[in-house]
């Protein structure tokens, strides 16, 4: 079969498109046929080495690898011990995470039954291969943490919100991968919604159901809004922090990549700051299958490349202002 596998860390240039066995699945997997693949941050991450975080929580791994955790497609052979799928169905999934032995930039991908859930019969592999892990980490943000594990970057035990039209909602990064999943969840669970983006994508956040939004190339959100339940930080970093004082006391706020907070800063104003890693969970990606079947969630796509192009995508991605998820096609 044919894949994208890295030899060594680096630039986009890095990705190189080669031939390689085809996996077998072992007890408890099954082997797709893949149709489309969601391209992800952790893929960039690993790429350039992990560079982005300390070294202690750097996962392992061995090159050369085969980067990718998203998928969409069919199953084509099934092992032994799986008996609630079988050969012929239409699967997506988040493979093997955390962890960076996903290895879905391929044609076919020896899968964990458990990280896989039918693809929604109403969408197309595409959009499907969108939804694994952003849809997830919004999921697991904002709905129901699904897992006990705790996270790398903080002691607690992460609780979701509990949202709904009493809630007010900002949301930053809205346009993209989990902001706009998020944007959706939160909607469906009746809250207000604030979309922050830059001002091109307001009508498209508008039409995903936002009540406010702010372009933050225009102005800053800490100075306009106040008194929030949640502030869903999908850019998070190092200046997650200013969002702390829009926050009612109380109040929450969830930065998706871990931004840096003062202890004594928060107490004083009477709020939390949370953060979880999302995981695989086939069964919460069922919950958010018959949403995306229902239309109640849809995915957004911002472009699609070829396999063979994986090195374009990530170039796609390495250039910012996303709306939505970019995926790489496998043609058969």
């Amino acid at each position: 079969m044919r894949a994208i596998r890295l030899h060594e860390h680096g630039g986009p240039e890095v990705l190189r498109y080669e031939e390689v066995p085809i996996p077998e699945p072992r007890p408890g997997e099954v082997l797709v046929r893949v149709h489309a693949v969601g391209v992800n941050p952790p893929d960039w991450y690993l790429r350039d080495g992990m560079s982005n975080l300390p070294p202690e929580v750097r996962p392992k791994f061995s090159l050369p690898v085969i980067p990718g955790t998203d998928l969409s497609g069919v199953v084509e052979a099934v092992a032994a011990d799986v008996d609630d799928l079988r050969v012929g169905d239409e699967v997506f999934g988040l493979l093997r995470f955390p962890g960076f032995d996903g290895s879905t930039y391929a044609e076919y991908v020896a899968a964990p039954a458990s990280d896989l859930a039918r693809k929604p019969a109403g969408i197309d592999h595409v959009h499907a291969a969108g939804a694994p892990m952003a849809g997830l980490t919004a999921w697991q943000y904002l709905i129901d943490l699904g897992h006990d594990h705790p996270s790398p970057f903080q002691a607690a035990q992460h609780h979701p919100v509990p949202l709904d039209a009493d809630k007010t909602v900002l949301i930053n990064g809205a346009a993209g991968g989990v902001g706009h999943f998020a944007l959706q969840l939160a909607k469906w669970k009746g809250a207000r919604v604030i979309a922050v983006a830059s001002g091109a994508h307001e009508s498209f956040l508008r039409e995903l159901g936002a009540d406010e939004f702010i372009d933050y190339t225009k102005s800053r959100p800490e100075e306009l809004v106040h008194d929030l339940d949640l502030v869903l930080d999908a850019v998070g970093g190092p200046h997650s922090k200013r969002f702390l004082r829009t926050l009612k006391r109380g109040g929450s706020q969830f930065p998706v990549f871990f931004g840096e907070f003062d202890e004594e800063e928060t107490a004083k104003l009477g709020v939390t700051v949370t953060g979880t890693q999302v995981r695989s969970n086939g069964a919460q990606l069922a919950e958010l299958a018959r949403l995306l079947d229902a239309g109640t969630v849809r995915v957004a796509i911002d472009s699609t490349f070829a396999l063979a192009d994986a090195r374009a995508a990530h170039e796609r991605a390495a250039r910012g202002h996303i709306q939505g998820k970019i995926v790489l096609t496998v043609a058969h």
